[in-house]
């Protein structure tokens, strides 16, 4: 006769983060609102600029220009925007109150949000790249070297989202979170070249995430550098900085 012996342990933190990743992107592709920031909103952009003589460039090409920037405002409208709202309004209606007593601790939740994140950016991604090309963009550089500054932009961007949201009332994220969102959609040389701005303000936008996220993957995407070092740098300083900070101030309710 087999007996049944519970065992009352929690799960390996690898599947509890495997459940939890489950869980947040079928939530994220149930929300519309969400889904139009995410993917319409940098789709609309990189199709109106590049399709008329709105931007200036000078002697590049609109579309090569444009695609990287593009990709790393997907970047940021997922990983910070969309997950800073979402995790907000999650805290204030109790749901992250009731992760809390659960085994899952913040790191594993974090975890399982940037999973999330890295998943839906596939998708982003794969819709950019294709409209780039029928646009008529030119990639160049090294493949791997376009997902490490991804990866990087992601962890960034995503750990100061959830330490908006786990922080600040939800209100107070949203409004925020999409203030951010447009001053860095407008400063951080996504679409507008940073050369426009004066030099010691191009200076201090250059130190920027979003700012070295998108000038790193034009640097390999459009003028084929092997690996931006300087950009690595400061994303890679800003990423640590915010999921150390995230991990570490994160609350639950």
């Amino acid at each position: 006769m087999t007996t049944f012996t519970p065992s009352p342990g929690a799960a390996p933190l690898s599947k509890m983060v495997s459940a939890q990743t489950s869980y947040e992107v079928r939530s994220l592709l149930r929300n519309g609102e969400q889904l139009l920031l995410t993917l319409i909103i940098p789709v609309v952009l990189l199709v109106l600029f590049s399709a008329t003589s709105l931007l200036d460039v000078g002697a590049s090409s609109r579309v090569d220009f444009l695609t990287p920037g593009i990709l790393a405002l997907a970047v940021l409208s997922t990983a910070f925007t969309g997950q800073a709202i979402g995790t907000g309004f999650e805290r204030r209606y109790g749901v992250l109150k009731r992760l809390g007593a659960t085994p899952l601790p913040r790191s594993g939740l974090i975890l399982a949000k940037t999973l999330c994140v890295v998943l839906v950016e596939l998708l982003q991604a794969v819709v950019i790249v294709l409209v780039a090309l029928a646009l008529g963009w030119h990639p160049h550089g090294n493949p791997l070297s376009v997902l490490l500054f991804l990866l990087l932009g992601t962890a960034a961007f995503s750990g100061f989202g959830l330490l908006m949201a786990g922080t600040l009332r939800a209100e107070a994220t949203l409004a925020a979170a999409n203030l951010v969102y447009l001053l860095l959609l407008v400063l951080g040389g996504v679409v507008f070249p940073l050369t426009k701005f004066p030099a010691g303000v191009r200076s201090v936008l250059e130190l920027l995430p979003i700012s070295a996220l998108a000038d790193g993957l034009r640097q390999i995407l459009q003028h084929g550098t092997a690996l931006p070092g300087g950009d690595l740098l400061v994303l890679a300083a800003w990423a640590i900085a915010a999921l150390l900070l995230a991990v570490r101030f994160f609350r639950w309710e």
